[in-house]
């Protein structure tokens, strides 16, 4: 009962009109007191003050109004709860996005890794996006020499199968200009009560970098906006591709391209993620899972009527008891 009381202060009203009933507790009172007066004048009137004791030897004092304050309390909660009591409660908002980078540079065609480097990094998306549940934002970001975005963050899955689909090998391995398009995306994602929602980046590549930007210095940028970076590192020592002979002396020549795990590593590192083989990338359920726990939250108004009701029927039954008591004691 104490913490119904407490919680009165901590609500709003629906219909707030209705706490106007509220007033006429007041009158209700005034006019209980009027009444036990008049039976106190009608006793003095029927029995001398002394022979009182020998009249009504067990007078139940405080006892004979405490089943009326039970049922003006609850009244009151009655009123209350029929003016639709809301409290207002933190409810976490589902809003995270993950941006997707995906290696699509020249060294993806090795087929070290079958049917190709590229291909077993469509299927590990297709399989991670799959598992990422509905309410998650993903977007799609080919990484080459220069990023491509395919899929701006979204809950639409057909629009992210589709836009993994069109991963094609091509150019070199811009992975610090993929992180820090990536991050300067989802640093823009709109968030709730100027909050912004979290975020994450999941990097498959086989992390030889040829770009211009250092990946660990975009890693520590992401880091500082609390964006961690998953790295899953694909291929094996034995990666090699076709190419043609430099110098424009015709045909071609196989060059060896194994991957740089250590690379993707120390990315994963400085931003504050973890790192995968291709071998654990299942193990990536922990990208989402992890976002979970940071999801934002915002204020939602709650009904809270039953619970007021409810205060108001033990009220009104422990009223009861007592009244029952009290006359049980009179007979």
């Amino acid at each position: 009962m104490i913490a119904l009381a407490v919680s009165v202060f901590a609500v709003s009203f629906a219909a707030p009109l209705v706490l106007v009933l509220l007033l006429g507790i007041p009158v209700l009172v005034a006019l209980y007191g009027a009444h036990q007066r008049d039976r106190r004048r009608a006793a003095a009137a029927f029995a001398a003050p002394a022979m009182t004791p020998s009249v009504a030897p067990n007078r139940p004092r405080w006892r004979m109004h405490a089943p009326m304050l039970a049922f003006l309390l609850a009244l009151a909660i009655l009123i209350l709860a029929a003016a639709r009591p809301q409290k207002t409660v933190a409810v976490p908002v589902e809003r995270a996005s993950i941006m997707l980078i995906t290696d699509v540079s020249g060294s993806m065609q090795a087929t070290d890794v079958r049917p190709t480097r590229l291909v077993a990094a469509r299927t590990a998306a297709k399989r991670f996006v799959a598992q990422v549940p509905k309410t998650v934002n993903v977007g799609v970001m080919a990484l080459s020499s220069k990023p491509r975005v395919l899929a701006s963050p979204t809950r639409d899955r057909v629009a992210i199968d589709q836009a993994l689909d069109q991963l094609t090998a091509r150019g070199g391995t811009g992975t610090g200009e993929a992180i820090t398009a990536a991050t300067n995306i989802l640093k823009r994602q709109p968030g709730v009560n100027g909050k912004r929602p979290p975020s994450a980046i999941v990097l498959l590549s086989d992390g030889a970098a040829t770009g211009t930007i250092d990946p660990v210095s975009a890693a520590q940028a992401a880091r500082k906006l609390r964006i961690p970076i998953y790295t899953v590192a694909l291929g094996t020592r034995e990666g090699t591709i076709t190419v043609p002979r430099p110098g424009g002396r015709g045909g071609t020549e196989t060059r060896s391209i194994p991957p740089d795990p250590q690379s993707l590593a120390e990315v994963a590192r400085a931003s504050g993620g973890r790192t995968y083989t291709a071998a654990d990338a299942d193990k990536l359920s922990d990208v989402y899972k992890s976002l979970g726990s940071l999801l934002g939250t915002k204020n939602e108004k709650r009904q809270v009527t039953a619970g007021f009701a409810g205060g108001a029927l033990v009220l009104l039954l422990l009223g009861a008891a007592m009244s029952l008591r009290w006359f049980g004691r009179l007979i």
